[in-house]
């Protein structure tokens, strides 16, 4: 069987959010871990937003002045070395677009790239 280590992390995140927070609602995509058919894709894609990469994990709380939670689950980091620079790679590009889209719009959107990183964004975030 595939190796999934972001499925593996975002099973880990939910799970905590479960234990955690159980009056917080969420979402979590689980379209990026399944394979679909011809069909389903063809299916999936007419039901969704042109050029909009879901985020995997929807936290539907608002804090402060954000209207919810957004977070881009990673294996690894999406950026050079140098931690600022997005990795060229169109997936990941498309995704730092949505994040930057949906900042725009008053949520708070961003990548991470383990448990504990995303454990932190989430705690800090509920915790405002």
């Amino acid at each position: 069987m595939k190796q999934q280590p972001e499925y593996k992390l975002q099973t880990q995140v939910c799970e905590y959010l479960e234990r955690q927070y159980p009056k917080v609602l969420f979402l979590s995509d689980t379209v990026a871990s399944v394979k679909l058919t011809f069909a389903q894709q063809n299916r999936n894609k007419k039901i969704q937003k042109h050029g909009f990469k879901c985020p995997d994990l929807i936290i539907l709380q608002p804090k402060d002045k954000f209207h919810g939670l957004f977070i881009e689950l990673k294996a690894k980091s999406p950026f050079k070395k140098d931690g600022i620079t997005l990795l060229s790679n169109e997936h990941v590009e498309d995704q730092a677009k949505t994040l930057i889209a949906l900042l725009q719009k008053g949520y708070f959107a961003t990548f991470a790239w383990s448990f504990e990183m995303a454990k932190k964004i989430i705690d800090t975030y509920l915790k405002q």
